[in-house]
């Protein structure tokens, strides 16, 4: 009987043991996800306000601004503004290499091939810096 009760009482402290154990360890994740949860709020907070900061650094007033200012550009004129279309009812066809070569010559003292075109499809003309006080041609 003596030996039954010392077994039983060292199945009953390692019982103890390992409960102590696994709430310890419990209680150690718990504290852990309280911290990232924490840390997670913290994110939040700092998102919504980098949110906030990206929306006021891309306000189209701010931009003009700093486009005015510190770019000196302007609007083109009207006669500059030319409108594409972008939908292409259907593909352009292609070049052969025959007429591409007889087009060519024609522009041979230019140095330059010429360019399939789609109906209603244009190209704005280029578009250059203009410096403080010049005007453009």
């Amino acid at each position: 009987m003596t030996r039954t009760c010392l077994i039983l009482l060292a199945v009953l402290t390692l019982s103890a043991l390992g409960l102590v154990t696994s709430q310890h360890h419990a209680r150690k994740l718990f504290a852990e996800l309280a911290q990232e949860q924490e840390r997670a709020r913290q994110l939040n907070v700092e998102y919504g306000q980098l949110q906030l900061e990206s929306s006021t650094w891309a306000m189209h007033a701010r931009i003009e601004r700093i486009a005015r200012q510190s770019l000196r550009m302007r609007p083109p004129e009207a006669g500059r503004v030319e409108i594409v279309d972008l939908s292409l009812p259907q593909a352009p066809a292609p070049v052969k290499v025959a007429d591409a070569a007889s087009a060519a010559s024609g522009a041979a003292g230019k140095g330059v091939l010429p360019v399939p075109t789609t109906p209603g499809l244009t190209v704005p003309p280029a578009v250059t810096p203009v410096a403080a006080g010049k005007k453009t041609p």
